[in-house]
């Protein structure tokens, strides 16, 4: 809905919902509606980009544009996938793949879509065209509730108040890529609307990664001076496939797959209503409650790592997640002046119920020659189990400025979860069981502003995360699971702990120059790491507690305009480690004892973290109707996983360099026609790597096993999107234009 500082016929408008608004200048530090906090006061390095901000760059997908523009940002491409890419948050993933230990918290309209079963991060069931707002927060905030240990990722939707009209976006290109898109809302008194699709359908740019995608979202308000109301529904019906990672043996066509099938459907049915009303002009009671229905089918292809002893050369093993999920919070803010200070106190409760119902089959399979896979025999059921997963919180948070230039804040919350397991074929008792976890997270940080233009700040928060149903049950080193597909009775994990510290400063140099600057350490203790078994297989492994581990950084950012073009620049440097001694089983790493083990040190990189990212980008304003821009992204090496010991012959993935071009030609207010490039140079580039075998050395690259040729031990790699190009045209209408100061989408 709409937000303070603008008035029409409707009156004073609402503050509580100014994190839709087109410019946003507070930070959503609570995940529920509320009145925010000037980002002046807010002791973190907190990023925030409008829609304006992504309409200006027309990235096909919100992950392309997180990976090319804001700092302690990275990604992983271990599927090849657009839609598919793993956000690295200050060492911490967002993954939508089953077996990435999540450690960063997302949330839509204040309610978390990090999906109960594996606490996956689907990427592809957030369309982009409905975003207002993105806000990064950094961070173990305890108030964003379980799993962010690196920090948050809240996204605000649009409303028809503040994005009236609408437009039509059609666009196509390299890759058989196609796009259609559509926007459209208004206001009448004091109900507004605003709809969006988007239909995609890309070929792919790799043999067998094709996509199809259909986005839906809608929303209605009621906005008065008191009172906001929204209702929103948000849909998708998606596939996606991937084309894994390949042994470097075949990187003389990274365009080819290692083994196929390996295919994503996604559907999702997403409702939430939510609202705010001033009891008093000091008191604002706000909440959601919101329905989603997540259902994903899975069908990959796998070496049979037992071919010695059945002969089976592959499985297809398919997995179904059918998942329902609800819940809700409530919030009450208090503002007051106690001795002429301004205090802002925050105390809310959320609960999330959500059950799943887990299916996995599998099927003897030959490999063709093209690697194909190709069934034996019927599918089997191997797994049919239900989980229940109950999270709980109650949370308290103050922002108190103690005179004008210095402010105060403190949180808390204490979370409970609990997870429950039944096997639903009763011929694995030892399967079902519960565990729980609870446990109280503070937080303290100051906030020194000595002028309108310096902030400097100081923060201490902890956070927590709950094993999930997947890794309760994939614990067991001399069992390790077919990711997403086998479940084990294990023995319980323990919860992973975060404690950050952060020291900083942000400010501007005129009117023109705005920089950043931090210092951050976070240490978990009671790590989770999906830890590879080293097969053919190269998705096969267990969870398990690892210890403590750290990430530590610097984050720069300065942006400066320099008419008529606008240049900012974005540094990373991640440090990443493991600090206790473990043990672990990876057999096709070159350093490997003779039973397959690795040992890993304290002040060992963890897999898959670049230590220097280095974002640029530059806006030319050419003329009134002209736009060029251009991103470069230069990345460091990192490990790849498999090789946490960090001692594999092969060593790291070698660092990057690409650039990315867009332009925007406005041959009317109204007609809009862009274009973009990805990876001008073509440059060949990973970003992912693990550590397995390469089965495919028989003639042509055949299954070698079956022609008595060993598997050789090779490091596979991710191949990055070679260059791309798309062009497209926009028509807006009802009031908007496409402008240089349009920010629609």
């Amino acid at each position: 809905m709409a937000s303070a500082g603008a008035e029409d016929e409707k009156g004073k408008e609402n503050p509580a919902e100014a994190l839709e608004l087109p410019t946003v200048e507070i930070v959503g530090t609570t995940p529920l509606p509320g009145l925010g906090t000037p980002t002046r006061d807010v002791p973190a390095n907190v990023q925030i980009y409008t829609s304006k901000d992504l309409a200006g760059q027309r990235q096909s997908n919100v992950t392309d544009y997180l990976e090319q523009n804001p700092s302690g940002i990275g990604t992983n491409a271990a599927q090849g996938n657009p839609f598919q890419p793993d956000i690295n948050f200050r060492g911490f993933s967002a993954s939508p793949l089953l077996g990435t230990p999540q450690g960063v918290s997302v949330f839509q309209d204040g309610v978390r879509v990090n999906e109960p079963f594996g606490d996956v991060v689907n990427w592809d069931l957030i369309p982009q065209s409905a975003i207002a707002s993105i806000q990064l927060i950094p961070g173990s905030s305890p108030a964003f509730g379980l799993n962010t240990l690196g920090g948050a990722v809240a996204v605000y939707t649009k409303s028809g108040a503040e994005y009236p009209g609408g437009d039509v976006q059609l666009s196509g290109g390299s890759f058989g890529r196609r796009n259609a898109g559509f926007e459209w809302g208004g206001s009448n008194g004091p109900i507004d609307y605003f709809l969006t699709g988007n239909l995609f359908d890309d070929d792919g740019w790799a043999q067998h990664n094709p996509s199809k995608v259909r986005q839906y979202f809608g929303k209605v308000g009621y906005q008065t001076e008191k009172s906001d109301l929204d209702l929103s529904f948000t849909g998708a019906d998606n596939t996606l496939q991937g084309t894994q990672t390949l042994p470097l043996s075949f990187f003389d066509n990274i365009r080819q797959a290692y083994t196929f099938p390996d295919q994503n459907h996604n559907k999702l049915a997403f409702v939430t209503v939510k609202g705010s009303h001033f009891l008093a002009a000091d008191a604002l009671l706000g909440g959601n409650f919101y329905y989603r229905h997540y259902e994903n089918g899975n069908v990959s292809s796998n070496v049979n790592d037992d071919f010695d002893d059945d002969g089976i050369q592959a499985t297809n093993d398919a997995a179904d997640i059918d998942q329902n999920g609800l819940g809700g919070g409530v919030q009450l803010v208090l503002t007051s002046r106690p001795a002429g200070l301004k205090n802002q106190l925050t105390v809310g409760v959320t609960g999330d119920i959500a059950n799943a119902r887990f299916t996995q089959t599998s099927q003897d399979a030959q490999f063709t020659a093209d690697r194909d896979t190709v069934g034996l025999d019927d599918f089997q059921l191997q797994t049919d189990a239900d989980t229940h997963t109950r999270y709980y919180g109650a949370y308290i948070a103050d922002t108190f400025n103690l005179n004008p230039l210095w402010t105060l804040t403190a949180s808390g919350r204490y979370n409970y979860a609990r997870v429950r397991i039944d096997d639903r074929t009763g011929e694995a008792p030892a399967l079902n069981g519960e565990n729980s976890f609870s446990r109280f997270n503070p937080a303290v940080g100051v906030n020194f502003n000595p002028t309108a233009n310096l902030t400097a700040y100081a923060s201490y928060n902890e956070g927590m995360r709950a094993p999930t149903a997947i890794e309760l049950t994939c614990a067991d080193p001399d069992a390790p699971c077919k990711l997403p597909n086998d479940f084990l009775a294990d023995p319980p994990l323990h919860e992973v702990i975060s404690k950050t510290v952060e020291v900083g400063a942000r400010g501007t140099l005129g009117k023109l120059t705005r920089w950043s600057a931090s210092v951050y350490r976070t240490r978990l203790e009671n790590d989770i790491e999906f830890i590879s078994s080293g097969a053919g297989a190269t998705n096969a492994g267990y969870f398990a507690n690892v210890g403590n581990t750290r990430r530590q950084g610097v984050e720069l950012g300065l942006e400066t305009q320099l008419q008529p073009v606008t240049l900012t620049v974005r540094y990373t440097f991640l440090d990443a480690t493991f600090q206790s001694a473990f043990s672990e089983s990876s057999p096709a790493n070159s350093s490997a004892d003779a039973d397959g083990i690795i040992q890993v040190a304290p002040g060992n990189r963890i897999p898959a973290n670049p230590r220097h990212i280095l974002k640029f980008r530059a806006d030319w304003q050419v003329t009134s109707q002209l736009f060029i821009g251009a991103n470069l992204l230069i990345s460091s090496g990192s490990y790849a996983r498999g090789d946490e010991s960090n001692q594999d012959s092969n060593g790291q993935l070698p660092g990057y360099t690409l650039l990315n071009l867009d332009g925007r030609f406005l041959v009317t207010r109204s007609f809009e026609v862009f274009a973009r490039v990805n990876n001008v140079f073509d440059r060949r580039y990973s970003n992912f790597g693990v550590v397995g075998e390469n089965f495919f050395t028989g003639p042509g690259r055949t299954f070698g096993p079956a022609v008595g040729v060993d598997p050789v031990n090779e490091q596979f790699r991710g191949p990055g999107a070679p260059l791309g190009a798309w062009i497209g045209v926009r028509y807006s209408f009802g009031g908007q234009s496409s402008g240089p100061t349009s920010d629609r989408n």
